[in-house]
């Protein structure tokens, strides 16, 4: 059974089409890049599989379950994080981690062992117990990670999980994502970081303007289009479309 499926998703606003008929597979354990420019359409698919939103047509199927029909139950088998996503300031990092741990379980046991997982995936050391507004937002982002990965989802929804993070964070963040999939979580992840997606997914589906342009490997987009990168892939793509 396939992850993720998306079929033929839309989306419109008024008289803007945020997405014209996305249609793509997630496969278990595959790190999976939704990746193209800003407003492209890759927050509103993700907010779709997330169940925050609902399309105007189409479908998209979690596991097996139809996020239109069965949210709460898509809900228990995922974590989403949003690009923006933020934390309560006031908390130290290991009160945040704590508080987030209680919405999963209320075993005194498995409790701390979630509480223990936050924090060694946080990797953020003594600072851990420094108040999160002291953070710098490379550490912050770390936090919200750990907190979106503690829990070993079956689907982890990523939005521009590295955006705007120096190179040992965003390194960090990405190595976190590897380990995760390789231990069995689906990783379904938008990113306008063309050079830095081609490093960790698997596939890629490449978003223009609300529609899939194209969808495979890195290295098989790459040698296809004769392209020294996936943006080079992506300009190669929409020449025609500018």
């Amino acid at each position: 059974m396939a992850a993720v499926v998306v079929k033929d998703l839309a989306k419109k606003y008024k008289n803007v089409a945020a997405l014209n008929g996305i249609s793509f597979n997630v496969d278990p354990g595959e790190i999976f890049g939704l990746i193209g420019p800003n407003g492209a359409g890759k927050t509103t698919t993700l907010r779709i599989i997330s169940t925050l939103l609902k399309p105007t047509s189409g479908t998209a199927i979690v596991s097996g379950l139809n996020v239109l029909e069965k949210p709460e139950e898509v809900r228990k088998i995922i974590s989403y994080l949003p690009e923006e996503a933020g934390a309560y300031k006031n908390l130290s990092g290991r009160e945040y981690i704590a508080f987030m741990a209680h919405f999963h379980t209320k075993n005194p046991q498995e409790l701390k062992n979630l509480i223990s997982s936050g924090v060694q995936l946080a990797g953020l050391g003594e600072r851990i117990d420094s108040y999160i507004k002291e953070y710098s937002k490379g550490m912050k982002r770390r936090l919200l990670i750990a907190r979106a990965l503690m829990t070993s989802p079956k689907l982890a929804i990523l939005d521009e999980p590295t955006s705007g993070l120096d190179i040992n964070h965003a390194h960090y963040v990405r190595n976190i994502i590897q380990e995760y999939a390789k231990k069995g979580t689906t990783v379904l992840l938008s990113s306008h970081n063309m050079l830095e997606v081609e490093h960790i997914c698997d596939r890629v589906a490449l978003i223009n303007r609300g529609e899939v342009i194209e969808m495979d490997a890195p290295k098989i987009l790459m040698n296809k289009y004769n392209a020294k990168n996936l943006e080079d892939v992506f300009m190669e793509v929409t020449k025609n479309a500018r």
